[in-house]
């Protein structure tokens, strides 16, 4: 499930989007090194649009932290009414961690059901796919959305989508591992070789330390709950980008705090940009829009969409 802020083509910036990018790049610093740190070289705050908060797109942060290429952190009670919306996908994979609350979802490979807090889901979208999701319930829905670009033997498979109750994602200490493996566990969902992304949660006062794997050279947290100190670098209410490639991270929580931690083998791809698509080349993209359109059809002929 995506929200109708998404932009009508991930290649194309909006304003707000562009304004966005300038700050991260003039807010981007490198801190001096520090004994099994890595420096923050970029920072962003994101932009807010109604109840969703985007961090990353395609076009700006993306291209620097692929194979993440998209993330939005949403809280519907802030601004208005959040809504969801059939559309569709191809040639990513999208990884929505929820929170808070209740969403009802269905996709085109024939799943649906709802998703209560602390459940995860991830939408292999290959070759091409459509879903939407309704928060349910009376309490507020809060959580991440993430996009993930698919290597080019997986982004024109078969689309298939997974979801997982709180109880099926391992622990290792304070982190839930979403995606990849991490310590002794490994996550359940089938996400490509050489992906981390956990989920933090911090007593005020707690430490934790993360050991980067083998070969990943892309690594970023985003908190919207909470303050962390990483080193001697304050972090709260943003996206941090890390740099110079050390062994470990290590975090201390100011307060009770939760974020999200991305770490991964770089992308080595261009990202070839389409409506609500992500591809390694021009003619993947054209058989992936291909594909959407061909469902877009059959779900007008059923009158599921306009």
């Amino acid at each position: 499930m995506s929200f109708k802020t998404m932009p009508s083509r991930v290649s194309s910036q909006s304003d707000a989007e562009d304004e966005a990018l300038r700050d991260v790049q003039t807010t981007a610093h490198r801190s001096g090194p520090l004994r099994g740190q890595k420096s923050i070289v970029k920072r962003t705050t994101g932009r807010q649009h109604g109840p969703v908060k985007r961090l990353v797109s395609p076009g700006d942060l993306g291209e620097f932290l692929k194979p993440f290429v998209f993330l939005d952190y949403f809280d519907s009670s802030v601004g208005a009414e959040m809504r969801f919306s059939m559309h569709p996908h191809s040639g990513l994979a999208t990884t929505t961690v929820l929170l808070e609350g209740e969403v009802e979802y269905e996709d085109t490979t024939g799943t649906s059901g709802i998703m209560p807090a602390g459940s995860v889901e991830w939408m292999n979208s290959g070759i091409g796919v459509w879903h939407d999701g309704r928060a349910t319930g009376n309490g507020p829905a809060r959580g991440y959305q993430l996009w993930v670009a698919l290597p080019p033997e997986l982004e024109l498979g078969a689309p298939h989508s997974e979801y997982l109750a709180a109880s099926e994602i391992p622990r290792v200490g304070p982190a839930r591992v979403i995606l990849g493996r991490y310590g002794n566990v490994e996550s359940p969902v089938s996400a490509p070789p050489g992906i981390n992304y956990l989920l933090v949660q911090l007593s005020a006062g707690e430490q934790w330390h993360y050991t980067l794997p083998a070969g990943h050279n892309v690594v970023w947290i985003c908190i919207q709950r909470g303050a962390l100190h990483i080193g001697d670098e304050h972090v709260s209410d943003e996206l941090v980008v890390f740099g110079e490639i050390e062994d470990v991270l290590a975090f201390t929580a100011d307060e009770d705090s939760e974020f999200v931690l991305g770490s991964a083998v770089e992308h080595p791809h261009d990202l070839v940009l389409g409506y609500y698509s992500v591809h390694t080349s021009s003619e993947a993209l054209r058989a992936g829009e291909t594909r959407i359109k061909e469902i877009g059809a059959q779900l007008r002929r059923i009158g599921r969409i306009g």
